[in-house]
C-alpha cells in the first residue's frame, strides 16, 4: 500500500506581481489520519494513463527539475532542501501575469504501482484556488456562524507524481494541471519541462486529433464537403476506434476515407504535420481504451443552424438530408420515435 513520508510546503508567489517567496524552514510532521487524507487528496488529481517525461533540448541534465528529483531519489533525506530549490525554481518561472500565488508541497512515496513494478515516487503539488467555508459554532444551546477560506480537497490545482523509474528516459510522469492556456503551459513546459511519452495512449489520442483535424480543416478546402458529410466521417472514425483493438493505417484508410483521393489528401496532410510538427504518427499501435474515451468529447458532430438551432450528429448519415427552397436552406430528419 502507498505509503507518505515526507512532507514539505513553501509558499509560492508571482514575481512580476511582487509577490514573495516563502520558505519552510522544516519538513510537515502529520499525523497518520493527517497523512491518509493528504493521500486521498494527492492521489485524486490522476485520472488518465497519460504520462510524461522529463526532457531538453540540449541535454538531461540541464532540466532543474529532474536534478533536483534525481537528487531525493538518490538520498530521500534530502528532501526538504531539494524542496527549497524546487521553489526557487518555480517562484523564478513564476512571471506571467496570470500565474496565481499558491502552497507548493514535495512529498515522497513508498510502495507506488507503476504498471505492476511498487517503486518510490516523488509528488510536487501547486494549490492556488480557495474556497469559502462555513463554520457552524456552538456553545451549548447558542448558535454562531463565521466564514473561513482554505483549500478544497477534491480540487488540487496543478500536481505531479514522478515515478523512479527509466530515469535514462527522464523518469515516467503523470501530470495533472485544472487550468488552461498559459497556466498549463507554465506548469508543464517551463517548469517541469516534459514531453508525453509515445506509448499507446499517445498514439491513439494523436492520431485521433490530427484526423480530426483533416476532416474539418483540409477536407472542406479539397473536396465538396457537407457538414453532414464532415459529421459521418467523425463517427465512423470514432466506432473505428471503440471496435478496433490495433491500429494500421492502411486498414484505418480503406475502412474510413476508402476513396483513393481521400486518402492521397489525408497523407499529405499527415506528412505536413509531420514536417512541420516534428513528430511522427505511428503507422501501427494499440488502441489505448482510455485515450479514445478522452476523444469523445471532441469527436462530438455538432452543426450549428445560426443562432437558433443545434443538430447532434451522432450516426447513420442516410437519416438526415440537406436542402434549400424559397423559404431558406434546411435539413431533413428521419427518425423512428422521440424520447
Amino acid at each position: 500500500m502507498i505509503e507518505l513520508n515526507n512532507i514539505s510546503v513553501h509558499i509560492v508567489g508571482n514575481k512580476n506581481r511582487f509577490e514573495h517567496l516563502v520558505k519552510s524552514k522544516m519538513p510537515l510532521e502529520l499525523d497518520e489520519s493527517m497523512k491518509e487524507l493528504m493521500l486521498k487528496f494527492f492521489q485524486n488529481a490522476f485520472k488518465a494513463d497519460e504520462y510524461y517525461h522529463f526532457y531538453h533540448a540540449s541535454d538531461l541534465s540541464m532540466n532543474e527539475v529532474f536534478t533536483y528529483v534525481t537528487r531525493i531519489f538518490e538520498n530521500p533525506e534530502s528532501l526538504h532542501d531539494e524542496s527549497i530549490n524546487l521553489a526557487q525554481f518555480l517562484f523564478d518561472k513564476s512571471v506571467h501575469p496570470k500565474i496565481k500565488a499558491g502552497e507548493f508541497f514535495t512529498a515522497y512515496f513508498q510502495n507506488c504501482n507503476y504498471k505492476g513494478e511498487i517503486i518510490d515516487a516523488i509528488g510536487l503539488f501547486k494549490t492556488e484556488n480557495k474556497d469559502l467555508f462555513l463554520k457552524i459554532r456552538h456553545d451549548n444551546y447558542f448558535f454562531d456562524l463565521e466564514t473561513d477560506k482554505g483549500v478544497n480537497l477534491n480540487k488540487l490545482d496543478k500536481a505531479c507524481f514522478i515515478y523512479n523509474t527509466n530515469k535514462e528516459d527522464g523518469y515516467v510522469l503523470s501530470i495533472a494541471d485544472k487550468t488552461n492556456g498559459t497556466e498549463a503551459q507554465f506548469w508543464t513546459d517551463e517548469f517541469l519541462q516534459v514531453k508525453q511519452v509515445e506509448d499507446e495512449f499517445y498514439n491513439t489520442e494523436k492520431t485521433m486529433s490530427v484526423f480530426k483535424n483533416y476532416v474539418e480543416e483540409r477536407m472542406p478546402e479539397e473536396f465538396e464537403m457537407s457538414r453532414i458529410d464532415q459529421a459521418d466521417f467523425l463517427n465512423r472514425t470514432m466506432e473505428f476506434f471503440q471496435e478496433h483493438e490495433e491500429f494500421e493505417t492502411e486498414a484505418f484508410s480503406q475502412q474510413i476515407l476508402q476513396q483513393p483521393e481521400l486518402i492521397e489528401s489525408f497523407n499529405n496532410y499527415k506528412s505536413e504535420y509531420e514536417l512541420d510538427t516534428q513528430e511522427m504518427l505511428a503507422d501501427h499501435f494499440g488502441i489505448a481504451e482510455k485515450a479514445v474515451k478522452k476523444q469523445t468529447r471532441h469527436y462530438k458532430s455538432i452543426i450549428k443552424l445560426d443562432k437558433n438551432f443545434h443538430i447532434y450528429v451522432h450516426g447513420d448519415r442516410s437519416k438526415i438530408e440537406q436542402s434549400e427552397d424559397s423559404h431558406g436552406k434546411f435539413y431533413k430528419i428521419y427518425f423512428e420515435e422521440e424520447s
